[in-house]
């Protein structure tokens, strides 16, 4: 079961020491998840109204450098959202050049999100309910194997935690699921491209990410009854998770910022404990 190391920074762009380095590195890929219990994201004065309201109702305000602020709804000052969002980005950069250097030069950027709303109570359909038990995988961006590496920061204001529950690790959800898992189907991870359906190419790694990911939702007896546990993330802590393997759902909690980085599977340390290796030996032929 996935358990939290904790590391001792309180800065983003600090230099973390060589046993920092390491411990974070073992961290990460044996699915465990890395918390920085000291390491918080001020807001600047004028951000503080994103806070109440102005970024309207939307579930996650998505920010990337190509294309800006999605989602806002009746945000008042999108720019304002942009700009907090983007400096966001660019302190989990400096966190992880400085925590992460074996990383550093392979790393690409996903998109970012801004967390106003709730978790608890949010009415949403089960595919779509995070606070379901749950590996990461997206639809419509296809990673090919790269992993999903998210770094999150609870900005509540006041003392609202972020409450997560963590789950039965990668292999034993890939054991469960990955049986009952259909074949792709021939030809269509070309169509759903070329109707713009997904950004890029979906490999069969991402079909059976996108498997897995819904039969763990679905099954509601497992989310009963499999092994688990909850963490309070406080706020002014921040968090680092390789999210396409650690067993994860979103129990509760309110104003969090997140930034996914995207790795390919060759720059990790140890390749073979990664979400892909994983796939490809139980099913007994490459996904990618």
């Amino acid at each position: 079961m996935s358990q939290l190391v904790d590391i001792s920074l309180s800065h983003w762009d600090a230099n973390a020491s060589p046993a920092q380095q390491a411990a974070a590195l073992q961290a990460l890929e044996d699915a465990q998840v890395l918390l920085l219990p000291g390491l918080g994201f001020p807001l600047q004065k004028e951000e503080y109204p994103l806070l109440n309201g102005a970024a309207g109702s939307a579930k996650n305000i998505s920010w990337d450098p190509a294309r800006g602020v999605r989602g806002q709804g009746d945000a008042y000052d999108a720019a304002l959202l942009a700009a907090l969002m983007q400096r966001y980005a660019r302190q989990t950069r400096s966190l992880l050049a400085g925590l992460l250097p074996s990383y550093q030069a392979h790393l690409q950027q996903g998109k970012g999100s801004f967390r106003p709303v709730e978790i608890a109570g949010r009415v949403t359909s089960w595919r779509k309910d995070d606070t379901r038990l749950h590996v990461d995988s997206f639809p419509a961006s296809p990673t090919q194997g790269r992993r999903i590496l998210r770094v999150f920061t609870n900005i509540h204001p006041q003392d609202a935690p972020r409450v997560w529950k963590l789950g039965a690790p990668f292999e034993q959800v890939a054991q469960r699921f990955l049986p009952a898992a259909p074949r792709p189907r021939p030809g269509l991870a070309p169509l759903l491209q070329w109707l713009h359906v997904t950004k890029s190419r979906r490999t069969p790694y991402d079909h059976y990410m996108l498997q897995l990911h819904d039969a763990m939702k679905a099954d509601a007896d497992y989310q009963a009854h499999v092994e688990h546990h909850t963490h309070a993330f406080a706020p002014g802590q921040s968090w680092i998770v390789f999210s396409d393997a650690v067993s994860h759902a979103a129990l509760r909690g309110q104003h969090a910022l997140e930034q996914t980085w995207l790795l390919p599977v060759g720059a990790m340390a140890a390749p073979g404990k990664s979400p892909l290796a994983i796939l490809e030996r139980q099913l007994g032929r490459p996904l990618t």
